[in-house]
């Protein structure tokens, strides 16, 4: 490729933490610092909430700093899709996007022979900032796709907890796709998903955005679509766009032209990304921690949102109408553990506080 990652490849190699960071920061466990948030931040509260509000279906705010009301639930089981992690309670999205979900399985099926696709985490049911994993995913315009294909069979809620997550990197280099699991398929099943209007951005790990761009050979037009960031070696996040008449939506700036095979991906493969925070001056004071978000700073409706009606159940809210919906519930778990790639943020600091926004 034009901007010489075989450059930057041989200069990465030369430091000392190019393994570390390879296998560490793909799979390693971040979960232990992720501090409780305190009872009364926007995080405990948005996920105390167990069901939607009643009414209809916005989007308020952007995607790593909203709400949303109406949230309908992806049925746990489709023909051709499983939702998983079920415990979390995150299969809630706006309408548009959970419509896309089942036609995209429904069309990974019959064009990218995929058999099914396994859905991990969508939003809270009214939106709003996750006790773990997610920076975004807050409006309902946000979904998690997993690269492990879906099983013949209907897995059990405890097999939907349990299952591990399939990295497609391999463990012993930089930035690498393994290619005794990445397949064909796969690649597939990103540019079907990348096809359509509505899907503004889809998230990759790096690495596959590297290897589809040096290996995809049909039709290039959407593949800008594919943004590198941290994480998302397991799976992809799609990004939808708002809505339309969707008024308290926070748009995010289009996807520049062309395929994004370019400088902007070379810098991932560069130290840059991955450098640690620099040291405090000798006798400067330490920075201040971040502050937790609070319901104040999220747009004024979302303390509204919080306080509104509920719809009378799961089943009454999940789309398709209730014959849709199953009684298939895993049991609640207790503080769950962040899983590997997902405990990354889909936007924001990884892995020091850089202000990327993608």
């Amino acid at each position: 490729m034009a901007f010489g990652f075989a450059q930057a490849f041989r200069t990465f190699g030369r430091l000392a933490l190019a393994g570390a960071i390879g296998a560490g920061l793909a799979a390693g466990d971040v979960g232990a610092e992720q501090k409780t948030p305190s009872p009364g931040s926007a995080k405990a509260l948005f996920a105390g909430v167990s069901l939607p509000t009643q009414g209809a279906a916005q989007p308020i705010g952007f995607y790593a700093k909203g709400c949303m009301t109406g949230a309908v639930a992806l049925p746990t089981d489709g023909p051709t899709w499983q939702a998983m992690r079920l415990s979390r309670n995150r299969r809630w999205g706006n309408p548009a996007m959970i419509a896309l979900l089942e036609r995209f399985s429904q069309d990974a099926v019959k064009y990218a022979g995929w058999p099914g696709i396994l859905v991990g985490d969508i939003a809270q049911p009214r939106g709003g900032p996750m006790l773990n994993g997610h920076s975004s995913h807050q409006i309902g315009l946000d979904a998690d796709i997993w690269f492990t294909p879906m099983p013949a069979r209907h897995m059990t809620a405890q097999e939907r907890e349990d299952l591990p997550f399939t990295s497609m990197l391999q463990k012993d280099k930089f930035l690498t796709v393994n290619p005794k699991v990445w397949t064909e398929s796969r690649a597939r099943l990103l540019m079907l998903a990348a096809s359509y209007p509505e899907v503004e951005r889809i998230f990759v790990n790096p690495a596959i955005k590297k290897k589809m761009c040096d290996t995809w050979t049909g039709d290039r037009t959407n593949l800008g679509k594919l943004r590198p960031i941290y994480g998302h070696d397991s799976h992809f996040h799609i990004r939808i766009k708002c809505p339309p008449g969707a008024a308290g939506c926070t748009p995010q700036a289009p996807v520049g032209s062309g395929d994004g095979c370019d400088k902007s991906l070379a810098y991932w493969f560069t130290p840059a990304p991955w450098a640690p925070p620099k040291p405090p001056k000798p006798g400067a004071k330490p920075p201040k921690p971040p502050r937790e978000m609070m319901v104040s700073d999220l747009p004024k409706a979302c303390a509204a949102v919080l306080d509104a009606a509920s719809v009378a159940s799961v089943q009454a809210a999940t789309y398709g109408g209730t014959s849709a919906a199953t009684a298939f519930t895993a049991a609640p778990a207790a503080a769950p553990a962040a899983d590997d790639d997902e405990a990354l943020p889909d936007v924001g600091p990884v892995p020091n506080d850089k202000p990327t926004i993608q």
